[in-house]
């Protein structure tokens, strides 16, 4: 929680705070911005930090309140609680790294418009302390809503202010009093810094383009989780499409697409007033549970097919966000565990990631011993639950079964997730008899292979404290994941709390790279092993005409939104955007979850994949639970072109028919475009779903940490341990994108590793 120690109202609608934030505060620099949610249902909002004080600990953020989020910050006071705070976030400005003796020789001219004048002052402020002295001119609309005028006087040469009714100061533009300055009085700037609406910036950069002025402007668009997850910040600058949260938010003016900025800025304006109408109507909605015992639910006994689980009729699941599967009764776990030979070389532990003792615990499920098989999984497994429900065991433990050579194999995954589900809802506890031994080692990313190595190190008696971006732990489990394959409350945070119940600690709101770096870890926090565990977030695009436009999004957006930022639950105050008909492109798992989504919020769904149903990387039950719910698939294509209307919606995309040749690199057969087979698919929305790399923000912030073509970590495969010494690495930000189970192996070799080499020390 941080404190709101001060609250000041500058102008109508606009208010300062002062909050308490000293990691934030001691890490932030001019030109960044934070991320806050107010409270537990709150939205992510964005907001640009206005000044920073190290020793008090507090960051100032100036706030407009425009849509009904930010019209609710207003009745914060002080005393009063946020729930996240999260920053730094963004690059700082590029003058703070330029020499100072070159700088204070260039004349500068800041242009700040409206609630732009709170990110330009950190900045002049920094300037005047450092002996350059800038001029500034504030915009606003009227006398009124002139904010910070006496502050910027104390650190600027020249301020001049301009208003549109000419109520105070000069009367118009702030690309009037840029002429005024240039041509009339003669002024030479070597460098113009606009900040403030987008549609003032494009004209101020229209202006210093004409007048060969370089110009650089802070762009703050539509942003999710502001580490450049979702790509929902993506912009065209330069023909390139940039991540405002990651690689700006500043950038060249003058190569900067804004009329494509100001079309995205209104992809969410019209769901907030929806949201806000349905809160003043008091609209409800009500949906009748499943009335079915499963208590009392009987499956024939077929020793040679996996006994199937209890799920949800498809025509009942697509209208509601339950979970799909509602697992095994005592009987049916006790029944699907007849079915094991009880292996004395059992393949399947050999091919699980995290070596549970299969046939073990599945003997004590067939003895109606559900506590003591409980047990047995969670030596070597903290996550059960989570890996019964979303493990591939298709393509390991249940791939390699010796029942599934002549039969089906034994359902290894679905007796798990009983075994866990079991002792949660008996609120069974298995203490542990920990011994500390003093030493401190530092977890970066909460997701399944953070998760897994924290417990194993903690077991051994360490000190571990995760450090988790976003403003829930759980990573790829809570914001990846839909609530009906993963229930949140119930399943994840049990299962996490069951790692802290060991004595690991988790801070969120806590940017590795930015609030911290892994040298401050080391050097200054005392830490003596760092795990990066930070995943494969960034989601990739096809870079393909059209695909800025309005209504493209990747699936890691419409999944965070609706996953971790819960815009399906009404209650919440995050908008989401889809419309009636959806386009997913990809296969996957993740293609899978979006599709899925989508269908659940209302929308028409196709996925377009330009391989065959064969070589779909998708599980095969979330592929039939896909097809079961009347989500169209069409195999064989591939989009060629995003079309947009004359607003820069998305009206359709365009496809070529495919047609498989020889194996390409993967195994798979490689995809070729059939000649004059282009087709349009109507479609008013493009989710895309074609995989995720590594966030750079940790390597660019970790000298002798190096990173691969694919922008991985370098990490030794049995061990993780990287090329910088005391820093290990597993998981998705050294592999890729890959699977939960894959993630946690590599967190508990990462963990083996970690304790023999503190062991020496």
């Amino acid at each position: 929680m941080y404190k709101i120690v001060e609250k000041k109202v500058l102008a109508p609608s606009i208010f300062l705070m002062n909050i308490d934030a000293p990691r934030v505060a001691k890490s932030a620099e001019p030109g960044e911005f934070i991320i806050l949610i107010a409270d537990k249902k709150g939205e992510r909002i964005p907001l640009t930090i206005c000044d920073y004080d190290r020793e008090k600990g507090t960051v100032t953020i100036v706030i407009q309140t425009i849509g009904n989020s930010t019209k609710e910050l207003f009745d914060y006071e002080e005393g009063d609680y946020f729930h996240d705070f999260v920053g730094p976030l963004g690059n700082p400005s590029e003058f703070i790294h330029e020499d100072i003796e070159k700088l204070r020789k260039k004349n500068i001219l800041f242009v700040a418009g409206g609630l732009g004048t709170a990110p330009v002052y950190p900045q002049v402020k920094w300037l005047h302390e450092n002996g350059i002295n800038v001029d500034v001119i504030i915009g606003a609309k009227n006398k009124e809503a002139v904010i910070m005028e006496e502050e910027m006087k104390k650190v600027a040469k020249n301020v001049y202010v301009t208003t549109d009714d000419g109520s105070y100061g000069y009367k118009g533009l702030v690309t009037d009093v840029i002429k005024e300055l240039v041509e009339v009085q003669g002024k030479k700037y070597d460098e113009v810094v606009a900040i403030g609406p987008m549609i003032m910036m494009k004209f101020v950069s229209l202006l210093t383009k004409e007048l060969n002025i370089p110009t650089i402007v802070s762009l703050n668009p539509i942003m999710v989780d502001g580490t450049g997850m979702c790509g929902a910040c993506r912009v065209t600058v330069g023909g390139e499409v940039k991540f405002a949260c990651v690689d700006g938010p500043e950038f060249d003016a003058h190569k900067v697409n804004f009329d494509e900025a100001l079309r995205r800025q209104t992809m969410y304006k019209t769901v907030e007033g929806r949201i806000q109408l349905k809160h003043e109507e008091r609209g409800t909605h009500h949906r009748d549970g499943c009335d079915c015992d499963s208590a009392d639910v009987e499956v024939p006994f077929d020793k040679t097919k996996k006994t199937a689980d209890i799920i949800q009729a498809p025509e009942i699941r697509v209208t509601n966000f339950d979970e799909v599967s509602l697992g095994y009764t005592e009987k049916l776990a006790m029944q699907e565990a007849e079915r094991c030979l009880n292996c004395k070389k059992p393949r399947c532990v050999a091919n699980c990631p995290v070596s549970v003792q299969i046939p073990e615990f599945i003997m004590e499920v067939k003895a109606g011993n559900f506590e003591k098989a409980a047990e047995i999984i969670l030596e070597t497994n903290a996550l059960p639950a989570v890996c019964g429900r979303v493990c591939p065991q298709e393509d390991q433990c249940e791939g390699s079964c010796i029942v599934g050579i002549k039969n089906e194999p034994v359902g290894i995954g679905r007796l798990e997730r009983f075994v866990a589900d079991y002792v949660r809802e008996k609120n069974i506890k298995f203490p542990s008899k920990i011994v500390k031994n003093g030493k401190k080692v530092a977890v970066i990313g909460s997701g399944p292979s953070g998760i897994a190595c924290a417990g194993d190190l903690a077991k051994k008696g360490y000190d571990v404290t995760i450090f988790e971006a976003l403003h829930e732990p759980g990573g790829v489990l809570v914001y990846g994941i839909p609530e009906f394959r993963l229930p949140k409350e119930t399943v994840v945070k049990t299962e996490i709390q069951g790692v802290m119940d060991l004595g690991v600690k988790i801070e969120t709101d806590v940017v590795i790279g930015k609030t911290l770096t892994i040298d401050d870890m080391i050097e200054k926090e005392n830490f003596e092993a760092v795990y990066v565990a930070s995943g494969a977030g960034l989601p990739n695009f096809m870079h393909i005409k059209g695909e800025n436009s309005n209504g493209v999004l990747s699936a890691n957006e419409l999944l965070t939104r609706s996953n971790l930022m819960k815009a399906f639950d009404e209650s919440y105050k995050t908008p989401i955007k889809l419309g009636k008909k959806v386009a997913v492109v990809g296969a996957g798992n993740v293609a899978m979850d979006a599709a899925r989504t989508a269908l659940r919020l209302g929308s028409e769904v196709y996925v377009v994949y330009r391989r065959s149903e064969e070589e779909c990387p998708a599980r095969l039950e979330e592929l039939e639970h896909a097809k079961e719910e009347g989500i169209k698939f069409l195999f064989l294509n591939n989009p060629t072109e995003i079309l947009a209307d004359e607003n820069g919606w998305v009206k359709g995309m365009k496809c070529v028919k495919m047609e498989l040749g020889e194996a390409d690199d993967s195994g798979r057969r490689r995809p070729i475009e059939i000649p004059n087979s282009e087709f349009t698919l109507d479609v008013d929305t493009v989710v895309m779903s074609i995989g995720t790399s590594p966030n750079p923000l940790i390597s660019r912030t970790t000298p002798g940490l190096e990173i691969n073509k694919w922008k991985c970590i370098i990490a030794d495969e049995e061990t993780g341990k990287t090329t910088k010494e005391r820093v290990y690495a597993g998981g998705d930000a050294v592999t890729g994108a890959a699977t939960v189970i894959l993630a946690m192996g590599a967190g508990k070799k990462a963990a083996k590793a970690i304790d023999e080499f503190l062991d020496q020390k």
